[in-house]
């Protein structure tokens, strides 16, 4: 196994694959200390206030003289970063390689949408509701014991839906509305209380034209007993789901999510390109893919601007970043305060360093879109999506535009589930062997020297079309989901 990887050509600090100790060379370098997991060692000299170069890119600036074979990190390097940037468009767009055509079993639904899941969803629009829809997926379990086509009965609780006003009330009532469209949910009891400021003639405005016999709404101020009435929808919920059944589809109507959390110094290496590969490949084929996180975008911005396929695309991404820093400026945040102290612990030193790495989940292809927290994908290829950071707000925002399946990438480990099936990948093999519950692939192979990049996304490209075909992850096992909806304004 090899100690370290100098990741780009132009990099002046190499990265250590494993616990490296003091006095190991690595191109001419000695080791001057011992070297953690994920942590940078200076390859040459590296003056106070020049630039620390990792993935061929500045991730930010030495704060003293580093000497080479020394450990670089937050005691002696700083972020470059700091407002607003005014980008240029000089369009660098490849198109990777034609990926074969795959197939999948999955459900078709009458919108000819394909799904993963036959599930039945109960979405509260109030948080006042939120244990009533506890209660009736615990009490109607039975509905579907005896119906093995429907994949499952769940609800996805909330603390929103009122005492909010204006942008922050509209974004809970687009998510909620997003989330009632999946195509994983064969039908969806809309639950509400009857008094929130989230009213049932703004939902279904919101909601738009929908199918009534796979959307249902019960307002409990309204009946006598709300687990009879709820009851009762839910068997019309069963009758509609119980038509479906898998068939074969193509795997390129499928929507996948991307997002990392809980990173360390391997996800840029390990992880985030397998899954970069992944959506190169199946992006090729005609799929789609989409990439959240808009602040750890922040610094790494050359990695996506020119690959947007026009300007129009290209000024929504612009938008997009500045309008993210601006919303950090208006609460008197940096724009650098990143990354997390298990981010730190795992090697990742500056926000660059972790943008660097976080954006190799996109892969090398076009960019065919940008779109809005709680906004469909309808474009296929790479999209851009605007959402934080946060891994529960980002997933759930994943999965409110469309995704079928997450790919959540995860150095340090963590056990969440989003609605979506959401497949955990190591960064490193340590981690895959202390938590198999927790983790559903490897890509700490590519460390350890056993598969290359290519083919371990031809493995991730395999294990997706199994979780695709109805075989569960870790967090579905377990039965872990939920949802996070992102808040911004008052709460009255």
């Amino acid at each position: 196994m090899p100690d370290f990887i100098q990741i780009h050509e132009k990099d002046n600090v190499a990265v250590a694959l494993h616990p490296v100790g003091a006095g190991t060379v690595f191109k001419g370098v000695t080791a001057s200390q011992d070297i953690p997991q994920g942590h940078k060692m200076a390859l040459k000299p590296i003056a106070n206030g020049e630039m620390v170069v990792k993935y061929g890119l500045f991730i930010g600036h030495a704060t003293e003289d580093i000497q080479p074979g020394s450990w670089v990190h937050t005691h002696n390097m700083a972020t470059n970063l700091s407002g607003e940037v005014e980008y240029t468009y000089n369009p660098k767009i490849e198109y990777p390689p034609e990926h074969k055509q795959e197939t999948f079993k999955g459900y078709l639904r009458k919108d000819g949408r394909a799904a993963v899941r036959n599930e039945i969803w109960i979405i509260p629009t109030v948080g006042c509701v939120n244990d009533v829809a506890k209660r009736l997926v615990d009490a109607n379990q039975d509905l579907i014991a005896h119906t093995p086509n429907i994949d499952g009965l769940y609800c996805f609780t909330h603390p929103f839906g009122c005492s909010q006003t204006g942008h922050d009330h509209a974004q809970t009532r687009k998510l909620l509305a997003a989330l009632c469209r999946h195509p994983n949910a064969a039908a969806v009891l809309v639950l509400s209380l009857g008094c929130e400021n989230l009213t049932h003639e703004q939902f279904l405005e919101e909601l738009g034209d929908y199918d009534p016999d796979r959307v249902k709404f019960l307002t409990c101020q309204e009946v006598e007993d709300e687990m009879v009435a709820g009851r009762a929808l839910l068997k019309e919920c069963v009758e509609t789901a119980s038509q479906y059944f898998r068939t074969e589809l193509p795997l390129c109507d499928l929507v996948i999510g991307m997002k990392c959390g809980g990173s360390d110094g391997l996800s840029g290496i390990t992880a985030n390109p397998v899954v970069g590969r992944f959506s190169d490949m199946f992006t090729s084929m005609g799929g789609s893919t989409v990439l959240t996180e808009v602040p750890e975008m922040f610094g790494a911005e050359q990695f996506l601007m020119d690959r947007c396929v026009d300007e129009e695309v290209f000024q929504k991404a612009s938008d997009m970043l500045n309008g993210f820093k601006d919303y950090f400026i208006r609460h008197n945040e940096v724009v650098y305060d990143n990354p997390s102290p298990g981010n730190k612990q795992g090697g990742i030193t500056t926000l660059e360093d972790k943008s660097c790495g976080c954006v190799q989940k996109g892969g090398t292809a076009p960019i065919v879109d940008v779109i809005g927290y709680g906004d469909p994908v309808t474009k296929r290829g790479l999209n851009l999506l605007y959402g934080p950071g946060n891994d529960l707000v980002s997933a759930t925002a994943l999965t409110a535009a469309g995704a079928h399946i997450i790919l959540f990438t995860t150095g340090r480990g963590t056990p969440f589930g989003a609605p979506a099936p959401t497949l955990k990948l190591a960064t490193n093999s340590p981690l895959a062997e202390r938590k198999p519950a927790w983790i559903d692939f490897n890509a700490g192979m590519v460390a350890d020297g056993a598969r290359t990049i290519p083919q371990a996304a031809e493995d991730l490209m395999q294990l997706v079309r199994w979780v695709a075909s109805g075989h569960k992850t870790r967090t579905e096992e377990k039965g872990f989901r939920e949802i996070s909806i992102f808040k911004d304004g008052v709460v009255l």
